[in-house]
């Protein structure tokens, strides 16, 4: 009897037990992986997306951090993640309307990043080393609190973009900035093609170094289409520069160091520069260099190609898979 009455005891216990709620430490370790479509839900932990396959959600909010393997597709309509997102060698991040309380990395080889209309953390694109992929990181009235760190690939923010940290670029094949704010320095630094600041304001310091292509400051330049020029709160330097080097139509709060560059940079009359110009061309030789070729074709067409490919197939893939199990 004592046996019986112990044994019955300690089932009533463990049968309670089971219905009582775990507690909220216990989800820490917990990842919900989305191979599919998933819609208003709150995912209370991490969120993966394995390899190879492809995640579409819509007014989804994911608490935890969020990783997007390798050859993975992530795709973010009016959301929310609370945590880092990390993207992995042939990955790609979409998010429209949507809200990264955390960073973003890309890693090398990642596929790229888009934000549309999103806010995020401070974003870092790895160099693309031995990758095959090229990476690309595009951005349209975007909201980044933090720097932007990138080390490879295509880079363009645009569209209202703002930037309240830093905008570093190093070893990009590209470093564009439209129609765009960065609260902090810009520097850009031996960039493949080049860099083009175009109808942008920056606060801080201005450093274009070692970059093969050009750089193109204002409309009226031969990398890319531009309407006006920039405004820089601080000093702005381009030096050692191989390739087409136009400022026009700027407003520089600081001077302007110009030197070393092949050919000499192309300073119209219309900038307007705080405290002057160390080492100018000449204003003859300035001058008929000033005829620049016109752009036929703006160089982040193929960047917004890439996205909307990529975008298509992740989202035709997650309707194929069905709803995901979130």
């Amino acid at each position: 009897m004592r046996r019986t009455a112990a044994l019955a005891a300690l089932t009533t216990a463990v049968v309670t037990g089971s219905l009582l709620p775990w507690p909220s430490a216990a989800n820490a370790g917990l990842v919900t992986h989305c191979i599919g479509t998933g819609g208003a839900v709150t995912v209370p932990n991490d969120l993966l997306v394995p390899a190879g396959e492809s995640c579409a959600l819509t007014g989804t909010v994911i608490t935890g951090n969020v990783t997007v393997a390798a050859g993975a597709n992530l795709v973010i309509d009016g959301g929310r993640t609370d945590g880092t997102i990390r993207v992995a060698a042939d990955g790609y991040l979409d998010a429209r309307a949507t809200t990264i309380g955390g960073t973003v990395v890309l890693a090398s080889g990642g596929y790229g990043v888009f934000l549309k209309d999103a806010a995020s953390g401070a974003i870092t694109v790895r160099p693309k080393g031995t990758a095959p992929i090229d990476s690309f990181l595009f951005t349209e009235g975007a909201r980044i609190t933090g720097t932007v760190n990138t080390q490879g690939g295509e880079v363009r923010l645009g569209e209202a973009t703002e930037v309240t940290g830093n905008l570093v670029s190093s070893g990009t094949y590209y470093t564009d900035l439209h129609d765009s704010f960065v609260d902090g320095t810009l520097s850009v630094l031996n960039s493949g093609t080049g860099a083009v600041v175009c109808g942008s304001a920056v606060r801080g310091k201005a450093t274009f170094a070692g970059n093969v292509g050009g750089v193109q400051l204002g409309p009226n330049g031969a990398l890319d289409s531009c309407a006006s020029g920039g405004y820089f709160g601080g000093d702005v330097s381009v030096t050692n520069t191989t390739g087409a080097t136009t400022l026009d139509d700027n407003i520089i709060d600081g001077q302007l160091t110009a030197h070393s560059n092949e050919p000499a940079a192309v300073i119209a009359a219309n900038n307007r520069i705080r405290r002057g110009v160390a080492g100018a061309p000449p204003a003859a030789a300035a001058q008929r260099r000033h005829q620049a070729s016109a752009v036929t074709t703006p160089r982040q067409e193929t960047v917004q190609e890439r996205a909307e490919e990529r975008r298509s197939t992740a989202v035709r893939e997650a309707d194929a898979a069905g709803r995901a199990h979130l």
